[in-house]
């Protein structure tokens, strides 16, 4: 009897060893191809912020040569960046965010062979050479939702090379965590990347992907950070002994950066839609990113080269140096910038630019109220959260975007107070992100083509 109860035992604990070793094998080959991604993502990363540094350091040398060869660089810039796209890859135009959110909601059983067009290795590369190529020409965009897009096409791509015999992996689960690991690999912000998948992407349960999102943040995270060292994307700026009444400036700062954020969304729509309507034909899309081109080449030579770039060399000097209170005139050159830029039809982000205008928008009240230079540090983040807030829709995700980048952890409070103002405000103006709307054109040009 004893035997057969050690027989009847040996085989219970067989079987169950079988089953967990079976679920472990499983386990491990779906975390696999999540791994080699984020590896990937945090490599490209890393070198597409390489290349666009350079691109626009190599614009700050050129000018410093003699200032008026803006009038060269900006309409090649404009016309070529759109070219390029236009002809290689249409949908690598603009951010890319929008692009990612319409591949999430196309992963489904009936339409997932759709995504190809939004996510591929030819966007990963016309991605890049688009967005380089305007920003050299002057263009205030930024690399950071491209980047989003880029690890949207690396993970895409990592599943659709997995053998017949792979265990099945989610499309949309991939995708997501894939844009995950592209903004925390971009701006070295790991919980900004996880807020913004759960924020902006998700609409399933975070239960179903969960570990797979967190590893894939960390190794895309670590990988960068190996690569290019472990670094702020800002630094850390001086914060300490601000009393509560800061608060009363953040509040106002948050609700002016809202409307500006929400005015500026809805103004590039408006151009986009008007562009879409009226220049037909590719003579009439030169003519008109030229004009463009000419204009910020205008604003650049005559008034402030303020209005060139992704604006990061502002962000660092309003809260890294004295020089903290900009002209009044800044923010509308930080929203004028964009607008033109991101409208060209050419590749580029509104991430950075974003955070650059609302770093103004919180340095000119700063020095309307005579705030401390500490309290001008605080108001300039609060406004950085409340733009991004404006233009996203993501409040959270900006909040956390700020404070990661910033390491200020002492104004959670603060940065999370000017986000949910900016948000109810923003909604005020318009009731859809910048984003959402764009998602929507692409979701029905695709659909159309098919």
């Amino acid at each position: 009897m004893f035997k057969i109860f050690n027989l009847f035992r040996r085989s219970i604990k067989k079987s169950f060893d079988n089953i967990r070793n079976e679920r472990l094998k499983h386990n491990l080959l779906q975390a696999i191809p999540f791994w080699i991604g984020s590896v990937i993502t945090g490599f490209f990363a890393v070198m597409y912020a390489k290349i666009f540094s350079w691109g626009e350091e190599l614009l700050e040398f050129i000018m410093k040569w003699h200032d008026w060869t803006i009038f060269i660089m900006a309409p090649i810039g404009f016309v070529l960046s759109w070219w390029l796209v236009k002809e290689f890859a249409p949908n690598a135009k603009g951010s890319g965010i929008p692009q990612v959110m319409a591949a999430v909601e196309l992963a489904n059983p009936k339409e997932h062979t759709k995504i190809r067009s939004l996510l591929s290795l030819k966007i990963i590369v016309f991605k890049i050479i688009s967005s380089v190529v305007l920003v050299m020409g002057g263009g205030a965009v930024g690399r950071e939702g491209p980047t989003i897009q880029i690890a949207g096409s690396i993970f895409r791509k990592v599943n659709e090379y997995l053998p017949e015999w792979w265990p099945k992996i989610s499309k949309k689960n991939m995708i997501m965590t894939g844009a995950a690991a592209g903004l925390a690999a971009a701006f070295n912000t790991p919980l900004g990347g996880i807020v913004f998948a759960v924020e902006e992407l998700s609409k399933t349960h975070i239960n179903y992907f969960k570990t797979a999102l967190f590893t894939a943040v960390i190794i895309a995270g670590l990988t960068a950070q190996t690569l290019a060292g472990s670094y702020l994307y800002l630094g850390y700026p001086k914060t300490n002994d601000v009393s509560l009444m800061v608060m009363f400036p953040i509040i106002l700062v948050a609700g002016v950066a809202g409307v500006f954020a929400s005015q500026l969304s809805v103004i590039m729509l408006k151009i986009s839609d008007w562009k879409k309507r009226k220049l037909k034909t590719d003579r009439s899309n030169v003519i008109f990113l030229i004009i463009c081109a000419l204009f910020i080449a205008s604003i650049s030579f005559f008034i402030s080269k303020e209005i060139l770039g992704s604006g990061k060399h502002i962000m660092e000097r309003v809260l890294f140096t004295e020089n903290k209170n900009e002209n009044w005139y800044v923010p509308l050159l930080r929203m004028l910038g964009p607008a033109l830029s991101f409208t060209s039809g050419g590749a580029g982000g509104i991430f950075a630019p974003a955070l650059t205008a609302g770093a103004s928008v919180g340095s000119v009240i700063s020095g309307m109220i005579h705030l401390s230079p500490n309290e001008t540090n605080v108001v300039i983040l609060a406004g950085m959260v409340a733009f991004l807030t404006g233009i996203t829709r993501a409040p959270f995700t900006s909040a956390i975007i700020v404070l990661e980048m910033t390491d200020r952890h002492s104004l959670i409070f603060h940065l999370m107070l000017a986000g949910m103002i900016s948000s109810l405000i923003s909604l005020l103006v318009s009731r859809h992100s910048l984003y959402d709307v764009l998602k929507v054109n692409f979701l029905k040009e695709i659909r159309k083509d098919e």
